[in-house]
């Protein structure tokens, strides 16, 4: 049933969204040099590899210098990824890992291999699960980059207070599975979207 929802609904996204993903493509390539989108290396279901896409919201070789994006005003991000980002479009180009089968659209976010292997045997159980593009954790810490800015030590922060609290929420998850409890989580994260910048 999931499996289906997933194929369904992204597929007619990717159908009713392809205009702006031209557009927004187009502004992503003139706004600095590199490609439209951006893919790297993320750990889904049973630890297997694959490529989460999103829009290209940074310069070049950016993530040489760390994986966490810190505050509003990191210079690695372009101008239009700073629009990008806010408004969570850069995540579009994920309908198609959705359709791939890589991912849901409700579930753990996908974590790079560096803090997966900080996992203990109990927070493994986030691989249990295909990753998805929104969950618990994403609607409570979507805000993230302007918290770590506040730290000394962002990612100290991270792996010590956020990404603890992120696999809590994560188990939360996987305990109570619903496709009811899915369409609430995609609900909840449209309206705190529209909130937040109301």
């Amino acid at each position: 049933m999931k499996r289906i929802f997933d194929i369904f609904f992204s597929a007619l996204g990717i159908l009713l969204f392809s205009p702006l993903f031209i557009i927004i493509g187009i502004f992503v390539l003139f706004d600095s040099k590199g490609g439209m989108l951006f893919s790297q290396e993320r750990i889904g279901k049973n630890g297997s590899v694959f490529k989460v896409l999103k829009f290209r919201t940074m310069h070049p070789n950016s993530f040489d210098k760390g994986a966490l994006t810190i505050g509003n005003k990191d210079p690695r991000v372009t101008s239009v990824g700073y629009y990008l980002r806010n408004y969570k479009l850069d995540e579009l180009p994920q309908l198609f890992n959705v359709l791939m089968g890589d991912m849901s659209f409700v579930g753990p976010r996908p974590e790079v291999e560096k803090y997966t292997r900080l996992y203990n045997d109990e927070q493994k159980r986030v691989l249990s699960v295909k990753p998805g593009i929104t969950d618990y954790a994403s609607i409570k810490f979507r805000n993230e980059s302007e918290i770590l800015a506040k730290s000394n030590d962002p990612e100290e922060a991270y792996i010590q207070e956020i990404m603890p609290e992120k696999l809590r929420l994560n188990m939360k998850y996987i305990d109570n599975q619903s496709v009811f409890n899915d369409i609430a989580i995609i609900f909840n994260t449209f309206y705190v979207l529209i909130k937040d910048r109301l």
